[in-house]
């Protein structure tokens, strides 16, 4: 296969990737136990509405994305617009999002929702992000990641600006480089899940050093604790969802649902259906948490790894997003950025990040 061709393929992986992780943990209550109980004692293994009493998604069908993915849309599709990120881009794409709110809704996080207040009331964006300290900026990052096939350096340059108006402390640039560079290097051809998990937790090293300094766990060492986690080879796969809930936490903090995003990766080798199934179960802040794995999952094994029924679904239950638009946009960046690197690509890793 064409390098071109690959990179689209893999980049429109990503793309649903994100979109399936986000979409089928949707559903997952706020404990573990709630959503193994209403799910039948047993995994969510399909694409599922949200239970009726849900406290944040009620009233979602089965592969509806949240603001996880319509959040990482709308910045790609400032970056397929203009052509690259800006600060004052990232600005405009998260006010248009929530501008296209109908109404404001309880799943828009807390610094987004601080943040975006200010930038429409005029506030300097970079100025606005000062206080995130949420997830919301890895959350949405990916699209950062796919326009950079083969280069977490670029990646995580350009997350450190995706991330200025609404997530700037350092927390928050440690998780959003984590998944930006975790992207980047799951297009390069050959490369490993050990590649990719050694390149976010350099990522998550990079994005510590941006920002405003803030109070948290390092986001670096707790990816290598979830992993370690995740590889428990005494346990069930249950039982090691539960460590990771328990010890890492599946929570708003990127210190958190970042590690918990590569503890999951790590548990489905890589796989984007068994990744967003054990996202789904490990619950919490599951769709985010499935949304960043499986961005990760779908770049790293390509289109062909999403069975095209549950791409059907995601198309059926998102009319107003067309997903494969969106990947021949970012492609048309990724192409132009991939060509304009000015060192060989085989040797991007060998430098620190």
């Amino acid at each position: 296969m064409e390098l071109d061709t690959y990179f689209y393929n893999h980049i429109l992986g990503g793309v649903y990737g994100q979109a399936l992780g986000d979409a089928w943990a949707m559903p997952a209550y706020f404990r573990p136990d709630q959503t193994w109980a209403y799910f039948n004692n047993d995994w969510i293994n399909t694409l599922a509405p949200a239970p009726p009493d849900h406290p944040v998604h009620a009233g979602f069908q089965a592969g509806q994305i949240t603001d996880d993915t319509q959040q990482a849309l709308a910045l790609a599709q400032v970056i397929i617009t203009e052509g690259q990120i800006t600060v004052e881009g990232a600005a405009r794409a998260i006010v248009a999002w929530y501008e296209q709110l109908d109404g404001d809704v309880p799943y828009v996080g807390p610094s987004t929702r601080r943040a975006v207040a200010a930038l429409k009331s005029g506030g300097d964006p970079y100025q606005t992000g000062l206080r995130g300290d949420t997830n919301g900026g890895a959350m949405r990052i990916s699209p950062i990641g796919l326009i950079h096939p083969g280069n977490p350096e670029a990646a995580v340059e350009d997350a450190v600006i995706a991330c200025t108006p609404t997530h700037f402390t350092d927390l928050a640039v440690s998780g959003a480089c984590a998944v930006a560079a975790a992207v980047a290097q799951a297009l390069t051809p050959d490369t490993t899940l050990e590649d990719i998990i050694d390149i976010a937790i350099r990522g998550a090293d990079y994005g510590r050093q941006h920002g405003t300094p803030w109070l948290g766990a390092s986001v670096a060492r707790k990816i290598d604790y979830a992993v370690q986690l995740a590889g428990d080879a005494n346990l069930s796969a249950y039982d090691r969802l539960l460590n990771l809930y328990d010890l890492i936490g599946s929570t708003l903090s990127p210190a958190d649902a970042v590690p918990c995003a590569f503890g999951v990766l790590a548990m489905a080798n890589g796989s984007p259906v068994e990744t967003a199934i054990y996202a789904a179960a490990l619950s919490g802040d599951a769709d985010t948490v499935g949304a960043m794995a499986c961005a990760i999952a779908g770049a790293w094994h390509g289109i062909e790894s999403i069975p095209a029924d549950h791409i059907e679904t995601l198309n059926r239950a998102n009319p107003a997003y067309d997903f494969a638009e969106f990947a021949k946009g970012l492609h048309h960046i990724a192409q132009n950025n991939y060509q304009a690197t000015d060192q060989p690509h085989d040797d991007l890793f060998e430098a620190p990040l």
